[in-house]
This record gives structure tokens, C-alpha cells and sequence, in this order.
């Protein structure tokens, strides 16, 4: 698998997002975990920002965030990707030792040539996957895959399962909110006797030059889209601001019904803590959480044959662990968490960089 180039795209910084008093520095070393010898050339970025560079001659890499929480991805042709969690409160953030394990070559042969992979996969199964990685909203309708070539497509008749993967970084325009997205896509899987979709993998988020027209559009776009946001809600129950941003919280019984009982203080210290910088919700099930100030998707209410003249955001999260939040609305562990409702419809074309600011 190739790793993210960054040959023309060395380092994108927004200077605007960056305070003195509001960001952090990460700094560290990429080498070879056998031989010691430094890794020049590794890609390292923050995954789901506008943030990344590139090791130098001696291995060493450097970047200013934000403050919060990331994931940050090394890197490096031949060799396993490694993601670690940083933010501002962590203690090695100035001394990362990053030894990379060169990868198991026969399964990286097997994702670049295809091995098994079908031959019209794309045809068969592409509007499929478009549908369920970039989504089917007005913003994914405006994104373009420049490179889906290197996509290989597995069907598994037994389990009557689909799984996607990508030779090397796909590269997609979102000409809705202005970003071109380089995604490290690790896999796509669709169970079609669950109806279940899931992707993993990790973004770096390009902003596009355009003309003042454009960029005011992009500006108004991107606002939209995170209004009533999944960002949108963690930045606000870490804030303690969720009635201000137009957020309600509900709890839903364990039994399954749909009785659900309004959280009147999401900010019980029974779960809701604050430690180092971090947000602690020790909440366990399901909770719905209703977003009044924009109303759904047009394009949702259609699918789901709801009523257009639906005003409110309806969306629940599946928690059997309880999750912890930073200040810019990263949260973990992520992959412990299920979207139900709106969120679940929202795919990758509304997803919006973890350092942008409204």
C-alpha cells in the first residue's frame, strides 16, 4: 500500500486557525524499527485535518495544531501505517519515537496487482460504494473520485459480503465545500444480510483555490454542513453549551421501545467529567440526540420517506463504553461508537476537517 505523497503537497497550515495561546507543537522521529536507521521522506499528518508534512533527511518531523485531539498517521512506502493519539495534553507529544515494521510484502502485492479482485467490479458495485462512502446528499452529489482505478472490489459469496480496497491514496474532489480529500482508504465493507456499512481509513484535507465567488460559497457551505454536525455536537457538550447550539439529549430504553427520557443536565458529574483538558462521558446504551436550529436533508427525508415538512435533526449514537472528548471535537474511541439516524446517512461528503472553524 502506498502511503500519503506529499511531493506537492508538503504542508497545509491554515495561519488563521493558529493563536498563540490556543495551539501545541508535535515533534518526533520516524525510523526503521530493525535497522535504527532514520526514514526520510515519511508522510506523518493529523488525520481528518488540513495539517501534514513530510520527515526530513534525519527522520525528524515537526507541526503545529490546534488545540484538541488527533490521530496522527505515519507513513512510508513498504512499510506498515502506524496511528497514534496526541493532542495538547499529551506528555510525549515533543519526543515521538515512531519505528515503523516493514509490511508483510505478499499482502501488499495482493492489494496492488488485485489478486482476486473482480474485473468489472466497478461496474457492478461502484454507484453502490459511491452511495455509501461519499453518501447521497447535495454536498456528496458534487464530489468526484479522480482516481477511482485503484479501487479493488471483493465479493464474498459466502458471507455475502463486499469489501473495497485501494492500491494507493484515492484523491477526491468535494467542489461543495472546497476540499480535495487525499484518503488512505484501509477498507469498505457492506454485509447485505445486515444492511451494515463501515469504512476505515484516513483523510487529509486539501483546501481548493477558487475564485471570491467560490470561496464565499464554500465559506456558506461548510457552515451548513456542520451546523447540527456530529463535530458540531461534541464541541458543544464539551463547551456545556449544547441547549445554546440547539441540541437535545435523550437517553432510550435498554428494552428497546422507543421511550426515551430527556437528559435535563447532560452535565451530570455522575457521567460527565472534566480531567486535563478532556471531557469524560461515563453515559452507557443508546442516546437520540435532536438538532432544531436546520432541518434534514431534503434528499434523507425522501429516502426514508419521512415528511418533508420535517423541521428537526433526529440522530442516536450506540455507546457501550462511555467516550472521552477534546476541545476541537475529536473524540475516542471512535470506532466503539455506532451512528444511528441522521449521522448514519451522512458519509464522507459531509465530513468536515477537525481544525476547521466556524
Amino acid at each position: 500500500m502506498k502511503p500519503f505523497l506529499f511531493s506537492c503537497i508538503a504542508i497545509f497550515l491554515s495561519a488563521a486557525a493558529f493563536s498563540q495561546d490556543k495551539t501545541f507543537s508535535i515533534h518526533g522521529k520516524v525510523t526503521d524499527v530493525k535497522t535504527g536507521n532514520p526514514l526520510a521522506g515519511a508522510s506523518v499528518f493529523c488525520q481528518n485535518t488540513t495539517t501534514g508534512t513530510i520527515s526530513n533527511n534525519d527522520g525528524d518531523f515537526s507541526l503545529r495544531m490546534t488545540n484538541g485531539g488527533y490521530d496522527l498517521v505515519i507513513s512510508y512506502t513498504g512499510y506498515e501505517t502506524q496511528v497514534l493519539r496526541v493532542s495538547n495534553s499529551s506528555k510525549d507529544k515533543d519526543s515521538l519515537n515512531i519505528l515503523l515494521k516493514e509490511e508483510d510484502k505478499s499482502m501488499s502485492e495482493v492489494v496492488v496487482t488485485g489478486g482476486g479482485a473482480l474485473a468489472d467490479g466497478w461496474q457492478k458495485y461502484g454507484e453502490f460504494f459511491l452511495e455509501n462512502f461519499i453518501g447521497s446528499s447535495n454536498n456528496a452529489a458534487q464530489c468526484t473520485i479522480l482516481n477511482k482505478e485503484v479501487l479493488r472490489f471483493y465479493y464474498y459469496k459466502k458471507s455475502n459480503r463486499l469489501k473495497v480496497r485501494a492500491s494507493e491514496q484515492l484523491v477526491i474532489i468535494n467542489a461543495a465545500l472546497g476540499y480535495k480529500i487525499h484518503y488512505q482508504l484501509d477498507s469498505f465493507v457492506n454485509h447485505y444480510d445486515t444492511h451494515i456499512s463501515s469504512y476505515t481509513g484516513y483523510p487529509l484535507f486539501e483546501e481548493l483555490t477558487g475564485t471570491t465567488d467560490q470561496q464565499t460559497q464554500w465559506k456558506k457551505n461548510r457552515y451548513l454542513t456542520y451546523l447540527g454536525s456530529r463535530l458540531h455536537f461534541m464541541r458543544s457538550w464539551y463547551d456545556s453549551t449544547l441547549a445554546d447550539e440547539g441540541f437535545t439529549v435523550e437517553t432510550l430504553d435498554s428494552s428497546g421501545s422507543d421511550k426515551s427520557t430527556v437528559l435535563d443536565n447532560p452535565y451530570d458529574s455522575n457521567f460527565y467529567s472534566l480531567d486535563s483538558g478532556t471531557v469524560d462521558i461515563s453515559l452507557r446504551g443508546q442516546i437520540r440526540v435532536k438538532y432544531k436550529n436546520r432541518p434534514p436533508d431534503r434528499a434523507y427525508l425522501i429516502k426514508n420517506k419521512f415528511p418533508l415538512s420535517a423541521k428537526v435533526q433526529i440522530s442516536a449514537l450506540d455507546i457501550p463504553n462511555g467516550f472521552s472528548i477534546e476541545e476541537n471535537g475529536y473524540f475516542f474511541e471512535q470506532s466503539e461508537v455506532t451512528n444511528m439516524g441522521y449521522w448514519s446517512w451522512k458519509k464522507l461528503g459531509e465530513l468536515l476537517p477537525y481544525d476547521y472553524n466556524p
